[in-house]
């Protein structure tokens, strides 16, 4: 089953193309890795899928979906989530209370304003059993601004986590890490359920090829090269413009 098809889609910054007539499938479960230098029109590519932009040409199906028209929020509905490569957290919000909004946004009773104290509670719990789950009990009562860069990173994917994505983007989640940070990150997306589909953009190439199921490597908005991490470690093009004496 096809958890997002992306086709022939195209963007425009005044007289530069920025996505030239992308197409990919991906299917549910993958990671797939997206590769390229700067410039190269990856998180424009993104932003069109999470509709920030429109595309100025072609479509993008989620599931069953065709989402080439709808907002943000409406995507987010359907099961799309995404991180940016800038953390976006709440920076007096405790761990714990930013988890707790996450879950409340994904919750049926997001928009009742006077709600009884069991679904509270229920908020709560499904709140503390995440951080919980993924060893961040101990940093509840900390607001997200005290935390570490990495910390905060983990609380970010936490975050989309709890919108229950069936689609997940990730935007260079481990750029800006340490090395050990970066390790801590990298487990903890291998740990994401399978059922949960992944698109992630990252420099790292080691990181890249841990995460990869398959991988698309971005050139001057075109899709380049695309495959397995061993087709696309042997693919003499890559080699030149991208990976060079990393390979």
């Amino acid at each position: 089953m096809i958890a997002l098809a992306i086709e022939n889609l195209t963007h425009d910054f005044g007289g530069l193309r920025a996505v030239d007539g992308v197409t990919l499938t991906i299917p549910v479960g993958e990671r797939r890795v997206i590769l390229g230098p700067n410039g190269a029109g990856k998180t424009t590519l993104f932003n069109l899928v999470t509709g920030l932009f429109s595309p100025f040409s072609g479509a993008i199906r989620l599931f069953d979906h065709d989402i080439t028209a709808l907002a943000p929020y409406q995507r987010a509905r359907l099961g799309l989530g995404r991180t940016f490569q800038v953390t976006t957290l709440f920076p007096r919000l405790t761990v714990l209370e930013s988890v707790r909004l996450a879950v409340q946004g994904a919750d049926r009773a997001r928009f009742s304003l006077f709600r009884p104290f069991a679904s509270t509670r229920r908020l709560s719990q499904q709140a503390e059993a995440l951080l919980a789950e993924w060893n961040l009990t101990d940093r509840r009562a900390v607001p997200t601004r005290e935390l570490s860069y990495g910390e905060q990173r983990q609380v970010e994917l936490l975050l989309a986590l709890a919108g229950r994505p069936r689609v997940l983007l990730l935007d260079e989640p481990t750029a800006g890490l340490s090395a050990a940070e970066a390790a801590t990150v990298v487990a903890m997306i291998k740990r994401f359920p399978p059922d949960v589909t992944v698109l992630l953009i990252e420099h790292d190439m080691d990181v890249a090829f841990t995460l990869a199921d398959r991988i698309s490597v971005l050139h001057q908005g075109r899709v380049l090269a695309e495959g397995t991490r061993d087709e696309v470690h042997a693919d003499v093009r890559v080699k030149e413009i991208y990976l060079g004496s990393q390979v």
